[in-house]
């Protein structure tokens, strides 16, 4: 994975501190981080993390001269989903993923990363999106909803992110959160195709230049339309609307959308009904009077941005628990800040794991063994990796953003 035994190289370590890893001094190797870290559940792979901050005190990560070797240096470096589970866990606050991001820039620079990584960069430097649509597009997820564009004295912006703006499947969770605002009277506009993405993925890939780009054009198109108040579909939005958008000088309030919708429900703005039945449960020839008595057991997934990163854990418990019909179930040891990773993030996403390698399977298992007719999500990313999962192990087992149960509710 790493040389730690041969000689250092001093000059690398101060580019690697220089490129953010500012702490790896302070791990004394205890090995708590292997422990928590999501590769530690799978039997497959082999992921010692508290061996990084070392190998990066000598400048030996992804230091190989070999071809092959370096090959496999750089995956390993991006073997990191930037979780934080590490990081939440850490008796000293080691921020391991900011020390293998401080490498990855080093690995971009030089065009050194992934291959696959290399057309979603790209993609969003041409264009600004990581599927390569074009911006022009990026507003028919609502052009049969009426949406207007945002203008000066709405009260919200509502940045759908890019997959739900152009995926499929994912614009289902926008057209939902637009309907339930609708619903509740929310004075809210969009900005179509003056949005950029908000570069998070590719900022935790170590392409550094282009999420400045996207930033810039964010942060340039909130001020100009007058913006004030963000509400965003994406956790990954919002960690970077809130607590990296502000370095670069934007200036407006971020929510996520589970916090509005739950707030609107404590005001009694939404009023969910009865959720007797879900479409395409695949459930047996249950009567229908049957179904419409027993609740629909769903299981609430943590995703690492909103909830480990943000400390949001209530307000997506309590949009489903304020829903009839629900029951809301729990995954034992592994919810709240110790919920595993779909997978998906830091360029996870993008990544094709083998079999064996795929933390996304080993968390739909668990949701199954909850005895959970539904996962719930709260982040595209995982909804992706979770329906890929159910897909490909042939599971019975439905994956719903919180905005689709709270549409189907209403």
């Amino acid at each position: 994975m790493m040389e730690t035994s041969t000689t250092p190289i001093w000059e690398l370590r101060d580019i690697i501190i220089e490129a953010g890893a500012t702490d790896i001094y302070k791990c004394y190797q205890c090995g708590k981080c292997a422990s928590v870290c999501p590769w530690y559940q799978t039997e497959a792979v082999n992921f010692p993390t508290y061996k990084f901050p070392l190998a990066a005190q000598l400048g030996r990560i992804a230091s190989s001269e070999g071809k092959e070797e370096l090959a496999r240096e750089v995956e390993e470096v991006y073997r990191c989903v930037g979780c934080e589970a590490c990081v939440e866990q850490c008796p000293q606050g080691v921020n391991i993923p900011n020390t293998l991001r401080a490498v990855r820039r080093i690995l971009v620079d030089y065009g050194s990363y992934p291959d696959t990584l290399k057309p979603v960069v790209s993609k969003i430097h041409n264009v600004g999106n990581p599927l390569g649509e074009p911006g022009e597009k990026r507003r028919d997820w609502a052009k049969d909803l009426a949406i207007p564009l945002f203008q000066p004295g709405m009260e919200y912006l509502y940045f759908p992110g890019c997959f739900p703006a152009y995926d499929p499947r994912l614009r289902k969770v926008a057209t939902s959160t637009a309907k339930v605002l609708k619903k509740a009277g929310v004075s809210f506009g969009i900005l179509g195709e003056k949005e950029w993405c908000c570069g998070e993925a590719i900022r935790r890939a170590g392409a550094e230049k282009i999420f400045q780009e996207a930033a810039q054009s964010n942060i340039s198109a909130f001020r100009n339309a007058g913006v004030k108040k963000v509400v965003v579909t994406s956790p990954h939005c919002y960690t970077t609307f809130k607590n990296e958008y502000p370095l670069l000088g934007a200036d407006f309030e971020v929510f996520h959308i589970t916090q509005l919708f739950y707030q609107l429900i404590e005001e009694g703005k939404l009023k969910p009904h009865q959720l007797s039945q879900l479409p395409e449960l695949g459930e047996p020839n249950d009567s229908k009077s049957q179904r419409a008595k027993d609740p629909i057991k769903v299981v609430y997934h943590d995703p690492c941005t909103l909830g480990r990163q943000n400390g949001i854990y209530e307000e997506p418990r309590g949009v489903l628990k304020n829903i009839p019909g629900l029951e809301l179930l729990e995954i034992g040891d592994f919810s709240h800040q110790f919920a595993l990773c779909c997978g998906g993030g830091s360029g996870g996403l993008w990544l094709d794991w083998p079999k064996g390698e795929r933390m996304a399977d080993i968390r739909v298992q668990q949701a199954i063994e909850t005895g959970a007719k539904v996962l719930a999500v709260a982040c595209p990313y995982c909804l992706q990796m979770f329906e890929d999962s159910v897909k490909t192990m042939n599971l019975g087992l439905k994956v719903m953003d919180i905005a689709e149960l709270l549409a189907e509710s209403l």
